[in-house]
Parts: C-alpha cells; sequence; structure tokens
C-alpha cells in the first residue's frame, strides 16, 4: 500500500470521499462512463493513474487498478494530498472534478454543490461502502 492514511477507513474524511463516490458513480466499482473512458467507483481516467504514478515516483497502480476500490481510495488521497494538501473539501472536490486546477474552474462549483450535498448522506450502494 501507498497511501498512509487508512484506505479501508476511507482515508483521513470518510464523508468526503462517500460523498465523491456517490457523485461519481453513485457507489458502484464496476461503473463506466465518459464513454468507456472514466471507471471504477471514482470514475479515474488512465491520465489520474499516470498522475498519481507521477507523484509516487514509480508505477504503482495499473489502469486495471481503477476497478479496484481500494486501490482507486489510495489513488484518490494521493492525489489529493498532492494537490491540496489541506484536504479542504471544496478544494478537494473540485480539483477532483476539473483536474490540479479545478479549483480555480467557475464549471467545477457545480460538482462541488452537488458532492456537498451528499455529505452526511445514506450511500444509495450500501453494499459497495463497507465499513471497517
Amino acid at each position: 500500500m501507498i497511501w498512509s492514511g487508512s484506505v479501508t477507513a476511507a482515508g483521513p474524511d470518510p464523508d468526503l470521499l462517500r460523498a465523491i463516490e456517490q457523485v461519481e458513480s453513485g457507489g458502484d466499482p464496476s461503473a463506466i462512463g465518459d464513454e468507456g473512458k472514466a471507471v471504477g467507483i471514482l470514475q479515474i481516467h488512465k491520465v489520474m493513474v499516470d498522475d498519481v504514478n507521477r507523484i509516487v515516483g514509480r508505477k504503482a497502480y495499473t489502469y486495471g487498478d481503477r476497478f479496484d476500490a481500494d486501490k482507486s481510495r489510495e489513488m484518490f488521497w494521493i492525489y489529493s494530498k498532492h494537490y491540496t494538501p489541506s484536504l479542504d473539501r471544496e478544494q478537494v472536490s473540485r480539483r477532483w472534478n476539473g483536474g490540479p486546477r479545478g479549483a480555480e474552474k467557475s464549471a467545477t462549483v457545480i460538482y462541488w454543490l452537488r458532492v456537498k450535498s451528499q455529505i452526511g448522506a445514506r450511500p444509495r450502494n450500501v453494499s459497495a461502502h463497507p465499513v471497517s
């Protein structure tokens, strides 16, 4: 494991992560979107895997790992901590949606509002969100 946080407990902010999972895939680790380019519980694109591998300094993740909920969560936290060290919920959400400069893009405000509305809400796909 590359991420030193608690992945099974959804990292340092489980409510934020679960909200983003709900917005991205409805909590479905096998979800496929964006014409097949974004996959998994967090709808990760290949470029995101490449960026995370660059951040950690080695090829730690494969494109297939996007379908693994725990590895997707690891990638999410590595990416988020790298680009938003404070882990501010709005900044993390907007960068997840719009890339490293996503927090500066007005187009990501709507995404943040969707995530914000899911924080603390009961997951739609409870079986995809084991709590440990």
